[in-house]
């Protein structure tokens, strides 16, 4: 069978040259793109490990950068809060203060208020005590001096300190200066501020000052002090009575007397003998003394004197006592000398007097 002939197309080469030229373009063209690739990408491994390095540094700088900032941001709002805290601190040490200033106003009036209680009380503690020393002195009627003790101890009973007439005769010889024999000598020899330190004679000052105290208004009195002989305490007053008054001449008899230096022995005959000079005679005679005489005479050259003489001595100066005036004798005793005691009880007892051997805290 005879086979068809198929048709003839016309077909131009034109179309497909442009085609393949465009594809070669396109192929050329990624070549060329990969070649610019590849070459890029050839670079040195050291500039690549940079480049690496670089990269890596930035991230973490930008890192930190956000940390700083959210930092930042925490210390604001602490500052803040920081802020805050401190204004309510600051207010409430404002209130505080009010309230401290309010308390300190208000204990500063307590306190004024209690030192002007204190100072009515005290006040009133010295009206009382003008109003009891008015009341006693007008009760006594005569008393001039005061004399502060210790206690409210009634320390004598039975000694008769008043009178128009009062003689006191105190004791100055060197046995004044202490109760024992070996502190008497050793005291002797000492300077004489010492001596008038010594307790014994303290305390027989301290009596005549309380005595002098209990004198009336309207009597008269003499202070003598003896030891190898008697003299008044206040000089050019001899043989005379001396007025008790307002107490000045009291007060500087005791005065002068609390510079006198306990020294020398006893001539108690001398002050006896005191009793007959004064014109009246006393009324009252006080009679401080420790011990029996060691001399009857001022100028004795003797160094010892046995017990029997000393007694001798002091009956001796006892009969020069006038009869109807009362000795009173305040004793300081002495240890050793136990006839003294006796003795100055006896005087006490014949003249109509009191005596009393004196203790250690009185007055």
């Amino acid at each position: 069978m005879a086979r068809k002939r198929r048709k003839m197309e016309v077909f131009t080469m034109a179309f497909l040259d442009c085609m393949s030229c465009g594809f070669g373009a396109v192929i050329l063209l990624f070549m060329i793109i990969n070649s610019q690739v590849t070459r890029k990408t050839d670079a040195p491994p050291e500039l690549m490990g940079e480049t690496t390095r670089l990269e890596f540094e930035i991230l973490n700088q930008r890192k930190n950068l956000v940390l700083a900032k959210n930092t930042i941001e925490d210390l604001d709002d602490e500052e803040a809060r920081a802020e805050d805290q401190i204004a309510r601190i600051i207010a409430l040490l404002e209130k505080l203060k009010a309230e401290l200033a309010t308390e300190d106003n208000e204990t500063l009036a307590k306190v004024a208020r209690v030192e002007k209680l204190k100072s009515d009380v005290e006040r009133l503690e010295e009206e009382k005590k003008r109003l009891l020393a008015r009341e006693k002195l007008l009760q006594s009627g005569s008393q001039v001096r005061s004399f502060t003790g210790e206690g409210d101890r009634q320390y004598l009973t039975g000694l008769k300190v008043g009178g128009k007439h009062i003689l006191i005769l105190i004791d100055s010889s060197a046995s004044m200066l202490d109760r024992k024999i070996i502190n008497i000598i050793r005291r002797r020899n000492m300077s004489r501020a010492v001596k008038l330190r010594s307790r014994k004679w303290r305390q027989a000052i301290a009596t005549v000052d309380w005595l002098s105290a209990q004198f009336p208004e309207s009597s008269k009195f003499q202070i003598y002090s003896f030891n190898t002989e008697a003299k008044p305490v206040l000089k050019g007053s001899d043989g005379v009575w001396l007025e008790v008054g307002d107490g000045k001449q009291l007060d500087e008899a005791i005065r002068i007397l609390r510079r006198t230096v306990p020294e020398n022995g006893t001539n108690i005959y001398s002050a006896f003998d005191v009793i007959n000079q004064l014109n009246p005679k006393p009324d009252n005679v006080i009679l401080l003394v420790d011990s029996l005489p060691t001399m009857n005479t001022p100028d004795t050259k003797r160094g010892m004197v046995t017990g029997q003489e000393r007694l001798r001595f002091h009956y001796e100066a006892e009969a020069l006592i006038p009869a109807g005036v009362p000795v009173n004798v305040l004793l300081y005793p002495m240890e050793g000398d136990y006839e003294a005691t006796i003795a100055y009880w006896l005087l006490a007892y014949r003249t109509g007097g009191s005596f009393m051997s004196i203790s250690k805290d009185w007055p």
